[in-house]
């Protein structure tokens, strides 16, 4: 099982031995693996001391802290249930995931949360509040855990006994709640520590929630597993100040992430001709390199343009990346390119929470950024009739919390969990081409693959984010976000992208919009993925308007 006294003992990490960074709100503070045993001990302590129970469930909203590793590790160690929730995520939803699992204590972060969290709900559990003042009526750490406890303990129990249930974060209808067992998550750490080698002086900056299962597995259990430490980035809009201060070795993030160093790179240059030429050079050299296609002048050039351009910009990513490894969505093959050509180590990977979570990646010496890798050590994979990827493996979940019927129908009785990607498979690699529920039909009959359709279309810096749509339509039309008002223009750019699709994949109008599809308007997942059915819900009088101005609506 994965708990940090085993795991220390195993890498003969000293009690002295600094784990984490975490910001304090005036300095950054470190914390040793003595101290944070000595906090899961008294976590363990609270819990049996108020009856806790094997298999009770505890849910975790909060931002990630070492307070987070503590109650995870306190958990694990006596056999109780974690279940990680989005901060960020709407309270009413929050509400219906806590009493769906039953659980029997919940540890927020705020007192902010708790009002909005009694709005939304009449039967919450116990409350402990990490920033509750006098008066809160709530318990806090001070009021819940005592001064000192016992030795941190690690009861006896099945590799398959519940570990956590984690709630997909759904881009429709209610959240399932997966359920990962002690060897689901074991088994999927000591895999990914296979293709990315982690070093006991690496430092890792923890920039996604721990309640997301990437994060987890590959930003928090493996390290742990090394003895590596962690930072606890301080949120998305302080990243580049974080990566200046703390200097990681190793990130691991969305794609968001990496567009949005981007953005900030381009709009740094776009009015700088001779250094956009230069940078531009730059990594069409530096990409050539990576695919092993430059020639002698490509070499020598790309010395020189390393020098004055890639390094400058990597040194204010902190100037000691190795590598970086993207998952949670698809990778825009234009923003891979541009770190890889400056001499970034970007590796996609590929997985799903249901899958503890990751199924493939590429490796720091085989990398082909088109694909999302080969599958980890410990992984069957086939192709379905319907081109969708099937994989088995001990990392495969034990199925959904109270959910039979969505359990039977993407978990096979003899294993084959169904992830509903369509993907090609070539040379053992794995190439996602899109969501099996993404495919939308005209009305004509042909198939449209949404998902493989928008990624096209994002390629172009014009459109910051895009949805398609069509079904059992005529024709295409598509939903921007975009700064550009010239829909002609719009028409034209978004079916450049698309003319390696078949000829009836085309859009036809564009509805634009400026301001972003987020979170707090209901139109983004708390993994930043967006809500198709909801985008339609909001644009629906505008694209009703849109096909009843042609007559073709069927």
């Amino acid at each position: 099982m994965i708990n940090l006294a085993e795991a220390l003992k195993q890498h003969e990490v000293t009690p002295a031995k600094v784990l984490y960074h975490q910001w304090t709100g005036e300095e950054w503070k470190t914390y040793t693996a003595g101290e944070i045993i000595d906090l899961a001990a008294r976590w363990q302590q609270a819990f049996q001391e108020r009856g806790f129970e094997r298999g009770d469930r505890v849910a975790l909203c909060m931002k990630n802290s070492v307070h987070w590793v503590a109650i995870d590790q306190a958990c694990l160690g006596l056999g109780l249930v974690v279940v990680p929730l989005y901060v960020i995520d709407n309270p009413a939803n929050i509400a219906w995931c806590i009493e769906h699992c039953e659980a029997r204590l919940l540890v927020l972060e705020t007192p902010r949360m708790l009002e909005t969290l009694r709005n939304a709900s009449t039967t919450l559990p116990p409350i402990v509040c990490l920033q509750a003042e006098p008066g809160d009526e709530v318990e806090t750490p001070r009021t819940f855990l005592p001064a000192h406890a016992r030795a941190f303990a690690v009861l006896p129990m099945a590799e398959d006994a519940l570990a956590s249930i984690v709630y997909t974060s759904g881009t429709t209808g209610r959240p399932k709640g997966v359920k990962l067992s002690h060897r689901n998550i074991l088994s999927n750490a000591e895999a990914a520590l296979k293709i990315v080698d982690l070093r006991e002086t690496d430092l890792l900056l923890s920039v996604l929630p721990l309640s997301h299962m990437f994060e987890r597995t590959c930003g928090y259990y493996a390290p742990l597993m090394h003895g590596a430490p962690v930072a606890f980035a301080r949120g998305v809009q302080q990243i580049g100040e974080d990566l200046a201060r703390l200097q990681p070795t190793i990130l691991m993030a969305v794609p968001r992430v990496f567009e949005r160093f981007l953005v900030r790179i381009e709009q740094a240059i776009k009015d700088k001709p001779a250094k956009r030429a230069l940078f531009e050079r730059a990594v069409a050299i530096g990409w050539r390199v990576f695919k092993g296609e430059a020639d002698f002048i490509d070499r020598a050039l790309h010395a020189v343009l390393r020098r004055l351009v890639a390094r400058p910009i990597l040194e204010k990513l902190g100037g000691r990346l190795r590598i970086t490894v993207v998952g949670g969505a698809a990778l825009e093959q234009r923003v891979a390119k541009h770190f890889l050509g400056l001499g970034l180590t970007m590796l996609q990977g590929y997985g799903l929470s249901e899958a503890s979570p990751v199924v493939a990646a590429n490796h720091p010496d085989d990398n082909d950024p088109a694909s999302v890798g080969y599958p980890l050590e410990g992984f069957e994979v086939k192709v379905s009739d319907q081109h969708e990827l099937l994989v088995r493996g001990p990392s495969v979940m034990l199925g959904y919390w109270r959910n039979p019927e969505a359990t039977a129908a993407v978990l096979s009785p003899d294993g084959w969990l169904n992830t509903g990607d369509q993907v090609d498979i070539r040379n053992k690699r794995i190439y996602i081409k899109g969501r099996t529920k993404d495919i939308l039909v005209l009305s004509n009959g042909e198939k449209v693959p949404t998902d493989e359709i928008e990624q096209a279309l994002l390629e172009d810096r014009v459109f910051e984010q895009a949805v398609v749509v069509g079904e059992g339509r005529a024709y295409l039309i598509l939903l921007a976000v975009t700064q550009e008002t010239e829909e002609k223009k719009l028409t034209k750019l978004a079916n450049e992208r698309l003319k390696g699709f078949p000829r009836y994949i085309r859009i036809r109008r564009v509805i634009a919009t400026k301001d972003p599809w987020t979170l707090e308007d209901g139109l983004l997942t708390p993994t930043l993925k967006v809500k198709r059915t909801k985008v339609l819900e909001r644009f629906e009088a505008e694209i009703r308007r849109v096909y009843d101005e042609s007559g073709l609506t069927e």
